[in-house]
């Protein structure tokens, strides 16, 4: 090996041995660390599962005015979550000095981030794309374009087919209130168990586009949550701090979550499905919370594999969170929905506008913290 050779590898090794390899842990508020697992867990569950509890039992309802807030002020924290607690982290450990290398010269986490964001949106477009397909299928006899019905571009040659193009454009124009089909969050929806029979494609569309965004965004939310929770069982000075603002951020985006999940959809058959995803985001940080007390003494979230760990899994949960956030969350919402249509629709699509800008602005501030 030439001595160039050898210095290349002593830097390489160098700016490797620079990472940390322990943690802050300093052995304090075990107690409070164990108590952890347990209070997180139950203001998970609270967020989770009160929208989902409300919607299927009357006894526990809550007055409209209390799910609006919660649907859409949970909106603006999973937004708010995107940017501050998991895309800023992540360009921290990427770009964390001892990494080196391409991490050095290239914001790896922003680039992570635009690689999913893309990657998700090509992957709704490939599922929407089955969808079509498979309700085409189904409804051969009157299947038509998903971008319109043929006769709009098609010339006739008789005049009983020019009124009958006549009459399919006004259909056409009619039903072209409804668009975008997949995309619409309609009020009016197929029933859950009619699901695969012959009837309106428009409503077998809105429901597998709900489906389709709500395992997404379960998706990216479970991957910061797991990361949240190590954090915190291993964290030093800041544990006490980090410990409260956890508790509320778990609340607040698990409402978020909790009220996506109630608001969609699910056949009889799937009945059981909404109810493990809230358990799944229930469990999943108190989970993480346990596995990090037990591996305390171990576990260095500063060495340089926790580091490209974190960032790269922070970047690609921003990355779902982002799109999901603004494609489903915000232009969905409030530009598709019939939700917002009419005078009285314009003054409460400001009210949720403005509660969605709270539930962002306190994620954000939280951020403050942690």
């Amino acid at each position: 090996m030439s001595l160039a050779d050898k210095s290349i590898v002593e830097q390489f090794l160098s700016k490797r041995d620079t990472c940390s390899t322990d943690n802050e842990y300093d052995g304090e508020h075990d107690g409070a660390r164990i108590s952890a697992i347990f209070v997180i867990m139950a203001s998970s569950a609270f967020g989770a599962f009160l929208p989902l509890l409300s919607s299927r039992y009357s006894f526990i309802r809550l007055p409209p005015w209390v799910f609006f807030i919660a649907k859409f002020f949970g909106s603006g924290v999973i937004i708010a979550t995107a940017f501050i607690h998991l895309l800023e982290p992540a360009a921290d450990a990427l770009g964390n000095e001892c990494l080196g290398g391409t991490f050095a010269e290239y914001p790896w986490a922003f680039g992570i981030c635009l690689m999913t964001l893309f990657a998700l949106f090509f992957a709704e477009l490939m599922v929407f794309r089955m969808v079509d397909k498979k309700i085409e299928g189904q409804n051969e006899s009157n299947a038509h374009s998903h971008f319109g019905d043929e006769a709009l571009y098609t010339k006739k040659d008789s005049d009983e087919e020019e009124e009958h193009e006549q009459d399919n454009t006004s259909t056409s124009k009619k039903d072209s209130q409804q668009y975008p089909s997949h995309f619409s969050h309609a009020n009016e929806h197929q029933d859950p168990e009619n699901i695969g029979t012959l009837v309106n494609r428009e409503d077998k569309e809105q429901y597998y586009g709900q489906l389709v965004a709500v395992f997404v965004l379960e998706f990216g939310i479970l991957f910061h949550s797991i990361f949240i929770g190590l954090a915190l069982a291993v964290a030093g000075d800041e544990f006490v701090s980090l410990y409260i603002v956890l508790v509320f951020h778990q609340m607040f985006e698990g409402l978020g979550l909790g009220t996506r999940i109630a608001t969609a959809t699910w056949p009889k058959d799937k009945r059981y499905t909404p109810w493990l995803m809230s358990l799944g985001y229930t469990l999943c940080t108190p989970i993480a919370i346990a596995i990090g007390l037990g591996v305390r003494h171990s576990y260095p979230p500063e060495s340089r594999r926790a580091l490209i760990t974190n960032g790269v899994f922070d970047s690609i949960s921003a990355g779902i969170l982002i799109y999901t956030g603004v494609v489903e969350l915000m232009a969905h919402e409030f530009l598709y929905s019939n939700e917002f249509k009419g005078d009285a629709g314009f003054k409460k699509m400001l009210q949720a506008y403005f509660v969605m800008c709270w539930g962002a602005g306190l994620m954000a501030l939280l951020g403050k913290w942690a």
